[in-house]
Formats: structure tokens, C-alpha cells, sequence
């Protein structure tokens, strides 16, 4: 079911995103943040957590680094700016 879940992702990081200019203000990108976040949570929790952080991904926001938690959380984890081009 999870690799079901995951295809879609994967298929815009294989097909779409490769067309498209880097636009991701952190680091990893939301969408390997949203693979890891449902491969380490569960598709429910881990599809939550990626949706909150699409959702922060913004251009008011400086970005950097932001790795999946180990607990679930729905609050960007506390890393140094990221200084170089995604």
C-alpha cells in the first residue's frame, strides 16, 4: 500500500520536477521530505507532516535545513540556513 501511496511522488521527482526550475527553500526538498516522512511515519502521519511542510514552503519563509523528525511533529525542526542553491 505505502509504494502505492509513494508512486505519485516519484513520479513528479522523476518526470515533473526535472522540467521545472529548483524552487524548494529547504533542504532536503518536500518531496523527498514528504517520501521519508511517510516511509518513517506511516502514510497518514507521514502525508500530514509533507503537507505541513509544502505549506511552509513559501517565499516569505529563509528556508535551509529542515530533516524529517523522529516523533511526529508538525513544526520544522530548529537547523542552520541553508546557504547554497537547491
Amino acid at each position: 500500500m505505502k509504494k502505492i501511496w509513494l508512486a505519485p511522488i516519484r513520479f513528479y521527482q522523476k518526470f515533473i520536477s526535472p522540467m521545472l526550475p529548483p524552487r524548494c527553500r529547504y533542504y532536503p526538498t518536500c518531496s523527498t521530505y514528504a517520501l521519508t516522512a511517510i516511509e518513517k511515519h506511516g502514510i497518514i502521519k507521514g502525508t500530514i507532516m509533507g503537507t505541513s511542510r509544502i505549506l511552509r514552503c513559501h517565499p516569505f519563509v529563509k528556508g535551509g535545513l529542515d530533516y524529517v523528525p523522529t516523533t511526529f511533529s508538525l513544526k520544522r525542526n530548529p537547523g542552520e540556513e541553508c546557504h547554497h542553491d537547491h
